[in-house]
């Protein structure tokens, strides 16, 4: 395996690619009782629209299919995966994004049968057409306990707002319909297109044995065939760089009127080479003026326009990213419009060189807090690796940004065609 040192917190991880395609990453912490492990895949609800593993032609399966997949995974014909996990003391869990669908585990003992465990369900996929027809009525629930939830609808409303094709603009568990439209050959055609090896990362962190956990892993991945790893063609649609709507009204049944701003990236600030510095800067501007903290943050409390925190989101992905600041007012207009003025403020106006720095040693800070949540260090280094991007060198970069960058990337960023408003509003007011 190969060394990997992690700079300012002079800690050590191990990483190796197997022969399969597999990325290992393990990062032992023998000061800790606890082990976390996330068996991920690079296949998340925008996934579509794709050329099938051995096939020519591009395919687009049902809005929904990658979160449903994740659903059957735990289905085994002779039993549920989570019992095994639970004899053991360990708890189970899994969760389909718009880019990944992740596996993991969190246990004190038998963590080296727990991780066998991981890696074999995953990998031991079983759909009937009987058990995929049950599922659908579980998952509609699910969808419909969504569908009822204010913050929820804001959210991808304001995503729908900015998004006119990409897939990124529909829910992540699909719609009522779309997942009636799921067969098992369509989930076995999914599976066996991203759930290949060479698609995928196992992150092992936690108390446990480096020498021993990786030969457990190889010899349990040598034991299993797998075809040769081929490269997996995408497809998201062609995506002009303005919103698509300036304004979007959603009502439905609520007290508190619900309002949501974003900014749609530019497809050229997605590079991997630019990815990382633009989101640490975003996470900087937006704590500097919108966390509770903040200069407007502080200035929409004081005129009302707010009545808790802020909702601040921050998406940069390969084919779509955004920046959101959304929260619950009585004045869901003018919040909108404030938020608006203020975001194209920052544009205007150079960043104090004070404030900057103040904002540079908190991020810094966050990130070494950060390396000691377990699921929190595994989740970003994998989320990163997805992208090809080496999160080890996080603090590196961080120490490079100047205050010339920041108001370049400002810049870049804020533009009044690629600012989107979203309002959920009470049906009475339709």
């Amino acid at each position: 395996m190969n060394k990997l040192n992690i700079p300012r917190i002079n800690e050590t991880m191990y990483h190796e690619k197997l022969d399969n395609g597999l990325d290992v990453f393990l990062y032992p912490k023998p000061e800790v009782e606890k082990t976390f492990a996330i068996f991920s895949t690079k296949y998340g609800s925008i996934d579509q629209t794709f050329t099938p593993i051995g096939e020519n032609d591009k395919v687009t399966v049902p809005d929904g299919i990658a979160h449903f997949l994740e659903h059957k995974m735990f289905e085994k014909e002779d039993g549920d995966v989570f019992q095994q996990f639970s004899e053991r003391g360990a708890s189970a869990n899994a969760f389909t994004s718009f880019t990944q669908t992740a596996y993991l585990f969190s246990s004190t003992t038998d963590e080296e049968k727990n991780v066998e465990t991981l890696l074999d369900f995953v990998q031991d996929p079983y759909f009937t057409e009987q058990t995929v027809e049950k599922e659908k009525g579980i998952i509609e629930q699910e969808i419909k306990m969504y569908d009822d939830q204010a913050d929820w609808r804001l959210f991808f409303g304001t995503i729908g707002s900015l998004y006119e094709k990409h897939p990124v603009r529909i829910d992540i568990a699909g719609t009522v319909d779309s997942i009636y439209d799921i067969t098992h050959e369509d989930l076995y055609t999914c599976y066996e297109t991203f759930y290949h090896p060479s698609n995928m990362s196992l992150f092992v962190i936690g108390n446990f044995e480096v020498e021993s956990m990786s030969e457990l892993i190889r010899q349990n991945q040598n034991n299993k065939s797998f075809d040769k790893p081929n490269g997996i063609d995408r497809f998201y649609g062609d995506e002009k760089d303005e919103v698509y709507k300036s304004l979007e009204k959603i009502y439905m049944p609520v007290t508190t009127p619900k309002c949501m701003v974003a900014v749609k990236e530019k497809a050229d600030q997605l590079n991997k080479d630019k990815l990382l510095k633009n989101d640490l800067v975003r996470d900087m501007i937006l704590d500097l003026y919108f966390s509770k903290s903040g200069s407007y943050y502080e200035e929409l409390y004081q005129n009302g326009l707010v009545i808790d925190k802020l909702r601040l989101e921050l998406y940069l992905e390969e084919s779509f990213g955004f920046t959101a600041i959304g929260g619950s007012t009585t004045k869901p207009e003018q919040f909108g419009e404030t938020v608006k003025e203020m975001l194209l403020s920052i544009k205007n106006e150079p960043i104090d060189e004070k404030e900057f720095e103040r904002a540079k040693k908190k991020k810094y800070g966050e990130l070494i807090r950060e390396y000691n949540e377990l699921e929190g260090t595994a989740n970003t280094i994998i989320h990163y690796h997805h992208l090809g991007i080496d999160y080890g060198n996080v603090f590196k970069i961080l120490e490079e940004v100047t205050i010339d960058d920041v108001n370049e990337i400002i810049n870049e960023w804020i533009s009044e065609e690629r600012i989107s408003i979203c309002m959920v509003l009470p049906e009475g007011e339709k």
